[in-house]
């Protein structure tokens, strides 16, 4: 019979026949039939991201995390300080050289640490000393609580005379006594340095590539008020100057070779 029917009627009929099967597709998709699910396209979605996921290559595992790098060290010994029991110079009223020079030395090492340097806070005759290594040593003393005349006040540094780093050591002290006076107004008293700092035992102990000085930071007569009431001026002098030779940092124009 359809072959019997006219071209023209025929495409017509084809027309006729798609439309009522469209219509009867979509009468179908009703939501509570069966022809589509409800997760039918949740389905077709997860089969999709399944199909992404797994065409994607693993990810790469992190590389290890590389352990801190040590901090640069620096060594504190604080005078007479120590099991040895050897209180330095003692005052008539009971204060001690080396109840100053350890306040003094706590001082310095928080100050460091607080500019991100590694200190070790060292006894007198401490048996760390022995080999020890770091950037720089610095020993903080005082001198006599005594009167002995009018020019007995200011501040002595000095290197061991026959230091294994002479040039790094002689940095050393000059930066110390650059800020150091800077600091604190003291003079520098150059012409009481003894033979008991240049050859200070702890010269003899660390390990010779060690820059290390020893500086008396006052008398306990004439400059006990700024021992004793101003700590903290005296403190970041001692700072200044090691992060003057650690920094590289230029000298007063003035400043005297030591």
């Amino acid at each position: 019979m359809w072959a019997a029917l006219p071209q023209a009627l025929r495409h017509v009929a084809g027309v006729v026949v798609v439309g009522m099967g469209l219509a009867t597709l979509f009468t179908a998709w009703t939501p509570g039939s069966r022809l589509f699910s409800p997760d039918f396209a949740a389905n077709i979605v997860n089969a999709l991201n399944l199909t992404r996921v797994g065409s994607v290559s693993a990810p790469t595992p992190a590389a290890p995390t590389a352990p801190p790098r040590p901090l640069p060290r620096i060594g504190v010994v604080a005078g007479h300080n120590g099991p040895q029991n050897d209180p330095g110079a003692v005052c008539p009223d009971g204060l001690t050289e080396a109840g100053v020079n350890r306040d003094l030395a706590t001082r310095v090492q928080a100050g460091l640490e607080a500019n991100g340097f590694q200190v070790d806070l060292l006894d007198e005759f401490d048996p760390r000393l022995e080999g020890y290594q770091a950037l720089a040593l610095v020993s903080i003393h005082n001198d006599s609580c005594n009167y002995i005349n009018e020019q007995a006040t200011g501040f002595k540094v000095a290197r061991a005379i026959d230091s294994g780093v002479p040039e790094s050591a002689d940095r050393l002290v000059a930066c110390l006594i650059d800020r150091y006076a800077k600091q604190t107004g003291l003079l520098f008293h150059k012409h009481s340095i003894t033979l008991d700092m240049t050859e200070y035992h702890s010269f003899y102990e660390i390990n010779e590539t060690t820059p290390a000085v020893i500086i008396e930071t006052g008398f306990l007569n004439l400059d006990r008020k700024i021992l004793t009431e101003e700590p903290y001026r005296v403190a970041q002098g001692v700072i200044d100057g090691i992060l003057c030779y650690l920094l590289n940092q230029p000298l007063s124009p003035t400043q005297p070779a030591p």
